[in-house]
């Protein structure tokens, strides 16, 4: 069984950031993250400022003299960066309806555009970045939790559906879900847990982008019970989870339910789990909570999470910024 060791470091925050809030999004552009979105009373949006913190100076700004179509405020929304850019997709409004545009914002020039109305209706749905697109999976839609697999290719500005419904030639396609983890690693989106409605969910599910199909993952080792809302990054070829909702709340949306504070790392191609020793015992650590901002970044050199507020047991939303390590020297 492996044994994974990793380190959680506090970030200091100057500044005027975006304040506690969750179901928001964030993502990292060299030595700079951008968050937008989220709430900090539940369903309400809190605005639609892109906010940025800067790790050189740990200095928080928001964006300003940005031009072209910003996004309005939404909440369950998704981002994610490939070079310069950022994209982000879908999320919630003021009045609860489900979104489907896809927003462009660049680094450089500071110019958002709506690149397209995208995939069907959704929020808490999640999207992972490869070299050259965007995936979006699942989440909760108009007519009900989801199970469809859309790519961005960037370089045609154009969206493609991957195999999406369970069928004789598709029986692994796994089933709708809402707040599941998702990652591309080496030529594969990898579909990790999330909550089916009724339950937390506990399969794994690969789709090979290269032959087109869905397959299950025989997981061993020590597996993480089922969750969602967590937060996600792959680092070194790992998928790591941390965090997330265990046990829903039976308010809904509208309270807090029982949170993880553990660290699981998945190593896909062997489909192995292992749970990581974190360093809570001899260092801080962030405790349990669901709903994050988070993505991967890169901190002294390292790779590693990036984690931004979110959600605690007590229903109070969060407004710390931590980075995870993942030590595979050891």
């Amino acid at each position: 069984m492996p044994v994974f060791k990793g380190k959680w470091i506090k970030i200091d925050q100057k500044g005027v950031g975006p304040g506690a809030r969750s179901s928001h999004a964030v993502a990292v552009v060299g030595d700079k993250l951008y968050a937008f979105g989220g709430e900090h009373a539940p369903r309400v949006p809190v605005d639609n400022a892109l906010h940025v913190f800067d790790f050189q100076t740990s200095t928080w700004t928001v964006a300003s003299d940005t031009t072209g179509d910003v996004p309005p405020p939404r909440v369950g929304v998704t981002m994610a960066s490939v070079g310069p850019t950022l994209y982000v997709f879908g999320g919630r409004d003021a009045s609860h309806a489900e979104l489907n545009e896809l927003y462009s914002f660049d680094t450089a020039s500071s110019a958002w555009s709506l690149l397209s109305s995208g995939p069907p209706h959704r929020s808490y749905h999640s999207m992972a970045a490869s070299a050259d697109a965007v995936f979006v999976f699942g989440g909760c839609g108009v007519g009900g939790r989801r199970n469809d697999l859309w790519e961005f290719n960037i370089g045609t500005n154009s969206w493609v559906q991957h195999a999406a419904s369970p069928s004789p030639e598709n029986a692994a396609c796994p089933r709708a879900r809402g707040g599941p983890g998702l990652a591309v690693v080496k030529g594969k989106v990898v579909v990790v847990y999330g909550f089916g409605g009724e339950d937390e969910l506990e399969d794994v599910h690969l789709y090979d982008l290269g032959r087109g199909e869905w397959v299950e993952v025989d997981q061993r080792g020590e597996r993480p019970s089922g969750r969602s809302v967590f937060s996600t990054a792959v680092i070194g070829g790992y998928v790591v989870v941390f965090g997330g909702e265990v046990d829903p709340s039976d308010q809904g949306h509208l309270g807090a339910g029982k949170f993880s504070a553990d660290v699981y790392v998945l190593d896909v191609e062997r489909g192995e789990w292992g749970r990581c020793e974190d360093g809570r015992l001899d260092g801080e650590h962030p405790g349990p909570r669901g709903w994050c901002a988070f993505g991967n970044g890169r901190l002294d050199g390292r790779e590693g999470l990036v984690v931004y507020g979110g959600n605690s047991p007590s229903n109070d939303r969060l407004d710390d910024m931590w980075f995870f390590t993942l030590d595979l020297d050891s």
